[in-house]
């Protein structure tokens, strides 16, 4: 669980991954921060600030005394935000690339498929 950043950012997005990929659906409890902190050998602290990041970003809500869940249209947002992140990381740069060296849209999009025939 160490590529670099800091262990609660990986925290968080291993959350946000589960939830995105259904096997923590809406309403479902996420494990407790101290199954966290055993599971990855980490400081409930660090594992608390992931989390954390999660319910201010409205993905996760605590019910008092029961635990940690996910919260309803949690899945659509993280795709969304996501989405809107790929966009500006991976597609606009793409576009500026391939525009600079005389590529338009439809070839972009023939070199995206023969990429992916390969």
């Amino acid at each position: 669980m160490d590529d670099g950043r800091p262990i609660f950012l990986q925290i968080a997005e291993l959350v946000e991954r589960q939830i995105i990929d259904g096997s923590l659906p809406e309403g479902a409890q996420v494990p407790s921060i101290n199954e966290f902190a055993a599971f990855h050998r980490i400081n409930p602290a660090t594992a608390l600030k992931g989390i954390t990041l999660l319910v201010d970003a409205g993905v996760l809500y605590k019910r008092r005394g029961i635990g940690m869940f996910v919260a309803d249209g949690a899945r659509d947002r993280l795709i969304s935000e996501r989405r809107a992140r790929f966009t500006t990381e991976y597609v606009q740069p793409l576009l500026r690339e391939g525009a600079a060296l005389g590529l338009g849209a439809a070839d972009l999009i023939d070199l995206i498929r023969k990429e992916s025939a390969s």
